[in-house]
């Protein structure tokens, strides 16, 4: 499908503009800099909601070869690997209500482009992005398989951590998921409360771990790099086959 740009109301060009200025507010010193780089990178529109070919495509391909798709909202699984394996990053095209600024049962466009895209202008990221969702498509149709790559993409894509080095030279949590990137409350609370665990990224243990979709995380896994990401995809692989032998 394509993002029909003309169809938006003022009223969502101002719950955009709400949502984009609160999250900006919060994300300077918290979030991971390959993300702020990607913000200015992709010239992330703040007065307007983003127009996909016209805004973010034109800069974002050239950088890592990716682009922005739109999509009606949820989509199969076949389907969403097939576009993330060719490097096309699946976005919807709708923006929630002012009833929905805090919470929302599933992603809306702010969620997809602000939430994701702005790390898309980073390379290992992206290539693990590829590798993991061609993992995916050779066993699309193993339900167990499925989920343990679900869970991996969850605590990576949508609510990972990284520790970076900081103004200071001392390595400091920021973040690079965009579950928690597009979230102000899981903003502050995945850095600073004193509830969730915070574990070191393992593959074996991710890919075993359940996660939750209707409050803020109870763990949270932490890489050393985005490469780091990208190096692991052989031993996915391995920890994959291993554990889907024992089911």
């Amino acid at each position: 499908m394509k993002q029909n740009y003309a169809l938006y109301t003022a009223d969502e060009q101002a719950v955009w503009r709400l949502l984009f200025e609160r999250q900006m507010s919060r994300l300077p010193g918290r979030a991971s800099q390959a993300y702020m780089d990607g913000i200015v990178a992709t010239g992330f529109p703040n007065a307007a909601i983003p127009d996909f070919e016209k805004d973010l495509n034109p800069r974002l391909l050239p950088l890592t070869g990716w682009r922005v798709v739109a999509v009606p909202g949820l989509i199969g699984n076949r389907e969403f690997f097939e576009l993330m394996a060719d490097r096309q990053f699946p976005a919807t095209t709708w923006v929630r209500s002012r009833d929905q600024i805090d919470y929302l049962p599933e992603p809306d466009m702010f969620h997809d482009t602000f939430g994701h895209v702005p790390v898309l202008t980073n390379q290992s990221f992206c290539d693990f992005l590829a590798a993991l969702s061609r993992m995916a498509l050779n066993h699309v149709d193993h339900d167990e398989a499925i989920e343990m790559i679900a869970r991996l993409y969850w605590y990576t894509v949508e609510f990972g951590l990284i520790c970076e080095k900081g103004p200071s030279g001392t390595s400091e949590l920021r973040i690079y998921g965009g579950g928690i990137l597009s979230s102000p409350g899981e903003t502050i609370y995945a850095l600073e409360s004193d509830v969730p665990k915070r574990t070191d990224y393992d593959v074996a243990t991710l890919l075993q771990t359940p996660y939750v979709i209707d409050r803020f995380q109870e763990q949270y896994f932490v890489i050393d790099s985005y490469e780091q990401l990208y190096e692991s995809v052989p031993e996915i692989e391995r920890q994959l086959e291993r554990l889907l032998s024992l089911v």
